[in-house]
């Protein structure tokens, strides 16, 4: 059975030595139009020039949204609902990104009357999954084209001799001995002189966050203010998603916060180390984390904490838009309405530390908290229930002893 020919793709295109040689290999390999897509969603590029070399690289059409504030809104927020963590240290900066860059690349094929799609992930990692099992939610008779599952061009040299023998232009500059991948929650590094994992990185490597030691030496002290489990105002300045979430990386970043060194388990099987800048996130979590501690009651709490790790696998795997995603979205969004107030924190060479919390309906309550004197808690009533609790081990301990 022949199969079916493809009429029109849609690439997603980072403007970089790959996805440029993935252009012109499609449109070599597939013989139809080839539609370049490229996603601002906070990496700083030079969108002119990106634009400017899809159409020299021979695309058909050259489609760039902005994307920065559905990112944070849509995305990044609702993650950080959650506390999403994935193993303890990671805070998903690529993970969350893809599905919205694979939703708009769906977008962008039916704008433009495109039945294939391909992206520049190699068949590796764990963000091939991710672009395809986005396009399969979305739109599943969109034809899925996985170049580096594909071809034969599996390695450098092979990418740099194809790009020279149809005129792509090369970087003349030094190649980074690592990759990179960047956008408004984080900039990561991996691969190259990263893959030995004893090996510390230079401090040159990092081009978000100052170091530690060369941060400050006086702290910075913010006030976060939360509406629903959402930061909403900085210092009692109200503005977007976006333009918040580049304060507090602007903050982070002065001040050291936010680097993570990561041996993390991909999907895939593999183990993989990683490098990671999340100043604002970083931030973002404590502070929400401390909102939280005077907001939501203690059972709901620690349901939703047993939850986190299970949701963050979601996220790492691809599943943005599966229904147990959604389900447990549902969820963490009701337990988050009352999770409304400010958070005061102090910033200072690389450690975020809560100094503060207030909130108007806040769950803490000092006179049932205090060591003094009060007329709501008989410590008497504490006897009772510890005997009750203490029952089923005295019970065991009898067994065990022959009683």
């Amino acid at each position: 059975m022949t199969e079916k020919k493809v009429n029109k793709i849609v690439l997603a295109y980072s403007g970089g030595l790959d996805t440029s040689v993935i252009l012109k290999w499609l449109k070599t390999t597939y013989d139809c139009p080839v539609v370049a897509f490229s996603a601002n969603i906070g990496q700083e590029e030079r969108w002119d020039e990106v634009e400017q070399k899809a159409w020299d690289t021979g695309a058909s059409e050259v489609v760039i949204k902005d994307l920065q504030e559905e990112f944070i809104t849509d995305y990044v927020f609702p993650m950080f609902r959650a506390n999403a963590i994935y193993e303890g240290t990671y805070l998903l900066g690529t993970s969350i990104a893809r599905p919205l860059i694979a939703k708009e690349q769906v977008r962008v094929a039916e704008a433009t009357g495109a039945d294939g799609v391909s992206h520049g992930a190699t068949g590796k990692g764990n963000d091939q999954v991710r672009f395809e099992l986005t396009y399969m939610a979305l739109k599943p008779d969109l034809k899925i084209i996985a170049p580096w599952r594909e071809w034969d061009l599996n390695s450098r040299e092979k990418l740099l001799d194809f790009a020279r023998e149809h005129g792509i232009p090369v970087p003349v500059t030094k190649a980074k001995p690592y990759s990179m991948d960047a956008n408004l929650l984080h900039i990561s590094y991996e691969g190259g002189i990263l893959e030995d994992p004893w090996l510390e990185p230079r401090e040159d490597m990092f081009v978000w966050t100052r170091s530690p030691e060369s941060a400050p030496d006086t702290p910075s002290y913010i006030e976060i203010e939360f509406s629903k489990g959402d930061p909403v105002a900085i210092d009692g300045e109200r503005m977007s998603p976006a333009r918040l979430f580049s304060k507090l990386n602007h903050i982070g970043a002065e001040n050291g916060v936010g680097r993570a060194d990561i041996v993390e388990n991909r999907f895939v099987g593999m183990k993989s180390r990683g490098v990671y800048e999340t100043p604002g996130g970083t931030i973002l979590r404590i502070a929400h984390m401390a909102m939280e501690s005077i907001t939501l009651d203690r059972e709901v709490t620690h349901l939703r904490d047993s939850l986190i790790p299970r949701y963050a696998e979601l996220i790492y795997y691809g599943f943005w838009f599966s229904p147990e995603r959604e389900m447990l979205q549902n969820m963490i969004d009701e337990s988050q309405i009352p999770v409304t107030g400010t958070v005061r924190l102090k910033i200072y060479k690389g450690n975020v530390q809560v100094v503060g919390r207030k909130a108007e309906k806040s769950l803490y309550r000092p006179e049932f908290a205090t060591f003094e004197e009060d007329e709501v808690y008989t410590q008497k009533d504490a006897e009772g229930f510890i005997r009750l609790q203490g029952l089923r081990l005295k019970i065991r301990s009898l067994v065990e002893k022959g009683m």
